[in-house]
């Protein structure tokens, strides 16, 4: 079983053993309040990529499925055009080792695009959802349902619909299909519907004004949550967010002012206790984070204020992992103020909402230049897909992967000295922090002509790298030469260019008459 990796975590095996041999006395950092608030590592598995928009990702039965708006997908490292194998709006990878698979329906026509994928509890029936006429060669309209056994096209569920599917959930009596569709079957049903898993209509019905983005079930509570663009649920005012009677659709619950009115919902996720909501905000300064609630009485836990539309939310092991394109995060604690750099992955701790450090990032990418827009938990990895075309600064289009394990980056912008001081028989150096992706505490290891003298440590963040200092003390006016170097436990950075500094000579005492 893979560890997990803690949010600031001790030190480790060395992986470069003549630096990290002098770091022999770190120790745990890890506060007793964020004990139990563990991310993934960083640093990125090796994932194929699309040549387009991933815009949902799930996984049943040891297989990651994607849908999106793309032709395409090409192996890990692989430019664009270079080794592409023909996928159409959808494509099927081992969920341990990322590898391709042959399961490769295509689903095209209509708005040639898939937007919403669900498995069945018991992972043996994949729903899919979006705009698309036709499945290979059978004719459809925009639903589907395919067995995951032998990736074949389910026969019962071939519902009628007439728009956009852009949600997608099931529970083992019913499925759920959202989006823009006013009709079903031939049937009203205003962006909500519920089906047998066979696929027979159910009488569930519910007048939803505007798209629905994001279906949760909550049947112990006796609930479905629904997320999307609307302001008016079954004639009264419910913005963005309801729960609705899983049988019948008739509202049971509101959550009034809990998102301003050009604010709409993007995402939903559970886990025992709560429920989280993802926003985007339709202007400048709307709200656009995230919200968490509690399932049993629908009281909010906490709210995020960070600014940058958020497409995805996703829940695991007491950490909340979001998609956007966060770049003001200043009313939430541990965030970041507004800066020109967006940080488009982001994990909130779910007891308070805090930002946990946790910064591997995309660039915006393609379309709407949202970056990421879907996230599935496959076992302990994290697949994410969007519209990115780069990871951590590296060419990676529409796919990642995040797992416990391996942390393999070594800190950015490793520091370089300067002397600050020098007096007779003391020499101050300084230098500015470096910062890591996943680890808030780093060691600072100084070397004085090759050997190593000093350690020190220091909390930062791309955000906020402080100022550092070391002051040697040596024999008057003698010359040495130093290094430094930063190691996150794991990783470290080369020793610096030296520096060669020659202390300050005592001053002589010329005497007098």
């Amino acid at each position: 079983m893979r560890l997990r990796k803690r949010t600031t975590r001790v030190a480790t095996t060395a992986s470069i053993a003549a630096l990290l041999a002098a770091a022999t006395l770190m120790t745990a950092s890890a506060s007793a309040s964020a004990a139990d608030e563990q991310t993934l590592a960083a640093d990125t598995l090796a994932t194929w990529q699309t040549d387009g928009i991933v815009w949902s990702v799930e996984h049943a039965r040891g297989v990651v499925y994607v849908g999106g708006t793309f032709d395409s997908v090409r192996p890990p490292g692989a430019q664009p055009g270079e080794r592409e194998v023909p996928r159409k709006n959808f494509a099927a990878f081992d969920a341990d080792t990322g590898e391709l698979l042959p399961c490769a329906p295509e689903l095209s026509g209509g708005g040639d695009t898939v937007r919403a994928l669900k498995a069945s509890s018991d992972g043996e029936v994949l729903y899919v959802g979006g705009s698309f006429g036709s499945a290979d060669d059978t004719k459809v309209a925009s639903a589907v349902a395919f067995n995951t056994a032998d990736c074949s096209l389910r026969k019962d569920f071939r519902p009628a619909v007439s728009s956009f599917v852009r949600a997608i959930e099931v529970t083992d009596k019913a499925v759920y299909l959202g989006g823009d569709f006013v009709l079903v079957n031939g049937e009203t049903r205003r962006r909500i519907a519920a089906f047998t898993p066979g696929g027979e209509l159910l009488p569930f019905a519910a007048d939803i004004d505007g798209s629905v983005r994001a279906i949760k079930a909550a049947l112990e509570h006796g609930k479905i949550l629904v997320g999307g663009d609307f302001d008016v649920v079954n004639g009264a005012n419910d913005h963005a967010l309801v729960a609705l009677h899983p049988s019948t659709g008739a509202t049971v619950a509101s959550y009034p002012d809990w998102l301003p009115r050009r604010s709409a919902v993007r995402s939903l996720a559970r886990d025992d206790t709560n429920f989280y909501v993802g926003a985007q905000g339709m202007g400048t300064g709307i709200f656009d984070g995230r919200i968490a609630g509690r399932l049993s009485s629908g009281e909010m836990v906490w709210k995020d204020y960070c600014l940058g539309a958020t497409q995805a939310v996703l829940v695991h092991r007491g950490v909340l992992y979001s998609g956007s394109h966060a770049h003001d995060c200043s009313r939430t604690p541990g965030g970041f103020p507004e800066h020109y750099n967006r940080q488009h992955l982001l994990a909130n701790s779910v007891r308070d909402g805090h930002i946990l450090h946790w910064f591997p990032d995309t660039n915006g990418g393609i379309g709407e230049q949202s970056g990421p827009r879907a996230m599935v938990m496959a076992g302990e990895i994290l697949w994410v897909g969007g519209e990115f075309t780069t990871v951590n600064d590296q060419p990676q289009q529409g796919l990642t992967r995040f797992a416990p394990e391996p942390d393999t980056g070594a800190p950015e912008n490793p520091p370089q000295l300067r002397v600050a001081d020098s007096s007779p028989g003391r020499t101050t150096l300084t230098w500015r922090a470096a910062w890591d992706r996943d680890d808030a505490e780093l060691t600072y290891l100084i070397y004085r002509d090759g050997v190593h003298v000093a350690s020190r440590k220091q909390q930062s963040t791309s955000w906020d790298r402080p100022d550092m200092t070391y002051t040697d003390y040596v024999t008057p006016g003698s010359r040495h030469r130093y290094t430094i170097a930063v190691t996150d436990g794991r990783n470290a950075s080369p020793q610096s260019e030296p520096l060669d500094v020659t202390a300050a000579a005592e001053e002589r005492s010329t005497g007098g008459q």
